[in-house]
């Protein structure tokens, strides 16, 4: 890249948001972190002095900060939100007014700073419950949320497709698998991660609602995909919502089960059988694959082994500290 363009990514110093920052940078991008720091901002410390690394602390609720952050920037990654079911449940008027009030605002304020890329972080919690457990949904398929978090995410998504269709702006909605991996932002409220602290730590995992199913993604794949989208064709990506996974890790918990009984062979699962959850669907993901190439690099078995390095490494003096949860 000749002229590095920057790149401004909302949420940056979070679990996907880390990686995202990190590949953007090795391919040469310039890239603007705006982040409340909810979290902690230990995840960005390496990049401090990295001469194509900005940060911006504040709210994407204040427009100030977020007209400052957007000036100058060719493209948003809008990452920053109260993510995930339990946090959105745990302070509902917060998740609301960051998930869609701050989100608009900052939609508002890169139109009016001529940023000519959007792309949007959303969910496949999106589709809810299937009404035909054995069939895959896609992009088409109907949209069913079924939490506040989801709802924010479906509601936002049609404000970036409509002003996609209106105003030019090359906007793209990604619905994110179920999310996993080692990330600088690490978390273990995330089923996959969770389970393998549990078994490694030598715990007995009980699994609640074992058979209903979900697609996961390697935090490092999802973060790829909003590189994909930002080197793509704006003709192949503006209006476009892409699924991003791999239709072959859609997985019911039992599966997850299965796959980490082969590397913990003398782990102890229990399960509490339930008849009924609100979110049981398989996703198909070959309109990105199709459309831009895109390919995952790791599968749930690989980060069951990532994750197990971490926790016998000793690295962690504490896997069960709040810090590594959204709530």
């Amino acid at each position: 890249m000749a002229t590095p363009q920057t790149v401004l990514v909302t949420g940056g110093a979070g679990y996907i948001g880390s990686v995202l920052v990190r590949l953007l940078l090795a391919r040469g991008w310039r890239v603007r972190v705006l982040d409340r720091l909810l979290a902690g901002g230990e995840s960005l410390l390496e990049l401090l002095d990295h001469e194509r690394f900005e940060f911006v602390r504040g709210d994407i609720r204040d427009a100030d900060t977020v007209a400052r952050a957007v000036a100058g920037c060719w493209a948003v990654a809008h990452l920053a939100a109260i993510v995930g079911d339990p946090a959105c449940r745990a302070n509902p008027d917060l998740a609301r007014s960051t998930n869609l009030d701050g989100s608009r605002l900052l939609l508002d304020a890169a139109q009016r700073a001529g940023v000519a890329r959007f792309v949007f972080a959303s969910t496949c919690s999106n589709y809810g419950k299937m009404p035909d457990p054995t069939a895959y949904v896609d992009e088409t398929s109907p949209l069913a949320p079924v939490s506040l978090y989801a709802e924010t995410k479906v509601a936002f998504e049609q404000d970036v497709l409509a002003r996609s269709r209106q105003d030019g702006l090359a906007g793209t909605c990604l619905r994110f698998a179920t999310v996993y991996g080692v990330s600088p932002r690490l978390r273990f409220d995330l089923t996959v991660n969770e389970f393998t602290r549990e078994l490694a730590l030598g715990r007995e995992l009980v699994i609640f609602g074992e058979h209903f199913w979900r697609p996961y993604c390697h935090v490092r794949d999802l973060a790829g995909s909003v590189l994909a989208v930002l080197e793509a064709e704006p003709a192949r990506v503006a209006g476009q919502v892409f699924n991003v996974g791999d239709t072959a890790e859609n997985y019911t918990k039992q599966m997850i089960a299965a796959e980490l009984l082969k590397q913990i062979p003398d782990g102890k699962i229990r399960y509490v059988h339930r008849s009924e959850d609100p979110r049981d669907y398989r996703v198909s993901f070959e309109k990105i694959r199709r459309e831009l190439g895109f390919q995952i690099s790791r599968r749930v078995p690989d980060g069951i082994a990532e994750l197990l390095r971490l926790l016998r490494s000793g690295l962690l003096s504490n896997p069960d500290s709040p810090r590594y949860a959204n709530v």
